[in-house]
């Protein structure tokens, strides 16, 4: 994976560029003017993230792994050592599929009923391989989701969720709050 220097990430126009920021060369962004980069984030390749009017804020020690996916008109907001595994799909807006209104970027939005709703994942939070979110979702703090989970509505702090739709299968240990601790400052 080839990293873009710091030169040219900032040069992007990002809101906000933190240290240590690792960026493929070949991940998309849409309008960086939208975008806030804390520290020690990573972003692989093939990923894109497409800002709406509310905006994407990343945190610090955040990875997100190859081709995922954050889109839509909401805020997107991962908060800090957040996780996002390959192929995870984080949607603020989506289409209105009931038939009542037209679909797809291309139509006039008078015709079209785009649902928007931002979208907080919390701090350490770790979302597995092939998961979609859906607008209007907050993964509180600590939770993690299992490969190919559907998550659709709000997740209670430290549970693990998993299916699809998810539901709580467990809870998560908490020792990862005591592991930040040791983190030089």
């Amino acid at each position: 994976m080839a990293i873009l220097d710091r030169t040219r990430v900032v040069e992007m126009g990002f809101v906000s560029v933190g240290d240590r920021v690792a960026i493929s060369d070949k991940a998309s962004f849409y309008n960086c003017g939208r975008i806030s980069l804390g520290n020690d984030v990573r972003i692989d390749d093939f990923c894109v993230l497409s800002a709406g009017p509310g905006g994407i804020f990343i945190g610090s020690y955040i990875h997100i792994a190859v081709h995922c996916s954050l889109i839509g008109a909401g805020a997107i907001r991962l908060g800090d050592f957040a996780n996002l595994s390959s192929k995870v799909a984080i949607y603020s807006s989506s289409d209105d599929f009931s038939g009542e209104w037209m679909t797809n970027p291309t139509v006039p939005s008078s015709l079209t009923g785009v649902v928007r709703a931002d979208v907080t994942v919390g701090r350490h939070v770790i979302i597995g391989s092939g998961s979609v979110i859906l607008p209007g979702v907050t993964l509180a703090d600590g939770v993690a989701v299992g490969a190919l989970s559907l998550i659709k509505r709000d997740c209670e702090p430290f549970g693990v969720y998993a299916g699809a739709p998810a539901r709580r299968i467990g809870e998560r240990k908490r020792r990862i709050l005591e592991l930040e601790k040791q983190l030089p400052r």
